[in-house]
C-alpha cells in the first residue's frame, strides 16, 4: 500500500481496502467460509467502525483543523 496516503478517497477504493481489511479480519479470527458472519456483525465483534467510517471522520477531523 505504498503511496496510500496520497491516493483519492473515491467509493471504488474505499470498497477494496474494506475488503482487504473484511478478509484479513476473517483470517485472524478463523472464520472460514462454511462459517461466515455478515460484514456489520464482524465490526461488532472486534468492536471497530468501518473503513469508511473511519476515513469520514479523519477527514472531518483535518478539515477542522485546517479551518482553526
Amino acid at each position: 500500500m505504498y503511496g496510500a496516503e496520497t491516493w483519492r478517497t473515491t467509493t471504488t477504493n474505499i470498497k477494496k481496502v474494506q475488503v482487504f481489511i473484511n478478509s484479513c479480519l476473517s483470517k485472524i479470527l478463523n472464520i472460514h467460509w462454511p462459517d461466515t458472519i455478515s460484514n456489520s456483525l464482524l465490526w461488532e465483534r472486534i468492536n471497530q467502525l468501518p473503513a469508511e467510517e473511519e476515513i469520514r471522520k479523519w477527514k472531518w477531523i483535518g478539515h477542522t483543523l485546517h479551518k482553526s
